[in-house]
């Protein structure tokens, strides 16, 4: 009975031990995964903002894009947009806009869409895929110039018909080999035009951002 009772105070000793490791170890996986979050946070914010700069330079905005943003679901997809607003002299000049391409040939793309006031595109980014090296990833801007030619289009140039593949009597080239990528980008950035045009006065609205002028 006596040898039993000597035990006690050695496991509970190291019952003691054995939490307190377990409670310093939990606190470092944290502490890690805070900030290991907190740098993609940043990484991501960063690239963001640079790709904000290729599609909308500065000179269209007074403050950062995404000072002022809006939330939106998209009724066709239910989907969350979010809209960063260029406003420019307290007045909202031009929109980009999130999207998300979900019939790419190996899965999502995901996309930021400029679009100024007037409806016409300023600029359209990858910001992230998984398509196939060497074909699919043409829609990057640093593989190929092809992401460009949405630029200063709209939904009346070329008309909705147009905003196709030539493959399928449309507008826009699709890459030698590759036709499933190139097509659901050209989808969704229409898509995300005809988001923007039902949207419009919601988006721009300057009660909005009323408290630019205080």
């Amino acid at each position: 009975m006596s040898d039993r009772k000597s035990y006690q105070p050695f496991i509970s000793h190291h019952a003691v031990v054995l939490a307190g490791f377990a409670l310093i170890i939990t606190t470092l996986l944290a502490v890690t995964n805070y900030s290991t979050r907190s740098l993609v946070a940043k990484n991501e914010k960063q690239q963001r903002e640079k790709i904000f700069l290729e599609i909308l330079p500065a000179h269209n905005y007074d403050y950062p894009l995404d000072h002022f943003q809006l939330q939106i679901i998209d009724s066709n997809t239910q989907l969350r947009r979010i809209c960063y607003i260029a406003v420019l002299n307290g007045t909202p000049v031009a929109t980009v806009i999130t999207a998300t391409a979900a019939d790419g040939y190996t899965g999502k793309i995901e996309l930021l869409v400029g679009i100024m006031a007037d409806g016409t595109v300023s600029g359209v980014r990858v910001t992230k895929h998984s398509e196939t090296p060497g074909l699919g990833d043409a829609i990057e801007l640093h593989r190929s110039q092809w992401i460009k030619t949405f630029d200063g289009r709209s939904l009346t140039s070329p008309t909705e018909s147009g905003w196709a593949l030539r493959k399928d009597n449309g507008a826009f080239d699709q890459f030698t080999g590759a036709t499933i990528t190139p097509r659901a980008v050209v989808n969704e950035v229409k898509n995300t035009l005809l988001f923007f045009k039902q949207h419009k006065t919601q988006i721009l609205d300057e009660m909005n951002y009323e408290q630019i002028h205080q």
